[in-house]
């Protein structure tokens, strides 16, 4: 018999509204996100640690406000980028780099000049960034900030559901709940767990199971039961 072989398709992760679970963890930032067009000075941030939500919050925004979106550290032409509302990802990429916190003080003063709207993200706040254009640093110091935290059970359990959902995987109905007492409270934990079961599921042609999850968490982490 032919030995069946298991290819890792390629998962797509959705950043749809609809796919943004709301919860106390993160109701707050999502409001303002929702308010934007009443943002003072026309600007926002919003922090969370890695994976907490910050790139699909922001696409979800650049959406509903015809933004573009660029990586902080990708800057170029100030004069075009401000030609509309923008998102400007991953301000802590470029903390400490001249020429790339100079491309971004020009372009955050043109977006102000021209009455855009301009959304940023970022691992903290700005005012906990030790940039090296000081200029740069009290243009952003003022700006309204939001923050999205590690999950709630309820945000928890809905994150893990659509992790699986978009690698087009279908957990038993008690895989879930049992991951979210044991796994440890972080997106970038779930998002990388679900990761580890997706190859393994393939490598070894299993369904996702309580008893699957049980022995590849064994393999990560001692199991508290």
């Amino acid at each position: 018999m032919d030995r069946q072989l298991a290819f890792e398709l390629p998962n797509h992760t959705s950043l749809d509204k609809g796919d943004f679970f709301v919860s106390q963890s993160n109701e707050i930032a999502v409001n303002m996100i929702e308010d934007w067009q009443n943002w003072p000075l026309k600007k926002h941030f919003l922090s969370g640690p890695k994976s907490s939500g910050k790139s699909h919050l922001a696409h979800v925004w650049a959406k509903i406000s015809d933004a573009n979106i660029i990586s902080a550290d990708h800057l170029k032409d100030p004069e075009m980028l401000a030609s509309g509302n923008i998102v400007i990802e991953n301000i802590d990429k470029i903390v400490g780099q001249i020429d790339m916190e100079t491309d971004l003080f020009h372009t955050h003063n043109l977006i102000f000049a021209n009455q855009h709207f301009l959304l940023m993200t970022g691992l903290s706040s700005p005012s906990t960034l030790q940039f090296a254009l000081p200029d740069l640093a009290s243009r952003l110091e003022g700006t309204r900030l939001a923050s999205l935290k590690e999950p709630d059970d309820m945000l928890f359990s809905a994150l893990l559901a659509k992790l699986f959902a978009d690698r087009q995987l279908s957990p038993a109905p008690d895989v879930i709940q049992y991951l979210i007492t044991r796994l440890e409270r972080s997106h970038a934990a779930a998002k990388r767990f679900v990761q580890i079961v997706d190859k393994a599921a393939l490598n070894e042609h299993k369904s996702i199971t309580r008893a699957f999850v049980v022995k590849i968490l064994a393999k990560i982490t001692p199991i508290a039961d």
